[in-house]
């Protein structure tokens, strides 16, 4: 019997999480698991209430020409790791010593709070261009993998 491992399973997640982004550049998904649980999931989009980037029909990053992995405070969205720690948060679990699956590494905003959650291990499918996130994420003995599709598993 063919079964997809643990890393699969909750990066499968994470991609289904990236299907509700409502950025208009990069989707991305997050969740966090601990012990094989999930406890929370994210995706990009503007804060509760206000209107995302799909609903203005607007880039304010892709109209002033910003380079992806710069200036990630002239942004609507809240980044997908940052939605899941704070859903974590909000409903009182903590995440320290779990897992972030994410669909694209984290940049420095996300790495320093991910660092302050005490997330352990972050496994990304792809990288994002974000050099002092990368340097961030090495210094803080977080362990970092490149997602390995292993198997017949369906990603």
């Amino acid at each position: 019997m063919d079964r997809i491992s643990w890393d699969e399973y909750f990066m499968s997640m994470a991609e289904l999480a990236s299907k509700r982004s409502t950025c208009l550049r990069r989707q991305v998904g997050a969740v966090i698991v601990k012990d094989n649980q999930l406890l929370a999931t994210g995706y990009n989009g503007a804060p509760k209430g206000l209107d995302n980037c799909c609903d203005l029909n607007e880039c304010l990053r892709q109209r002033l020409g910003i380079p992806s992995g710069e200036r990630h405070e002239l942004c609507r969205a809240v980044h997908a790791e940052n939605n899941a720690i704070i859903q974590c948060a909000v409903n009182g679990v903590s995440c320290k010593g779990g897992t972030l699956y994410v669909t694209a590494s984290p940049c420095t905003m996300c790495t320093k709070q991910i660092i302050n959650a005490g997330i352990a291990r972050v496994v990304a499918k792809e990288y994002y261009p974000d050099e002092m996130g990368k340097k961030m994420m090495e210094e803080s003995g977080i362990i970092f993998e490149i997602f390995e599709k292993k198997g017949n598993g369906a990603l």
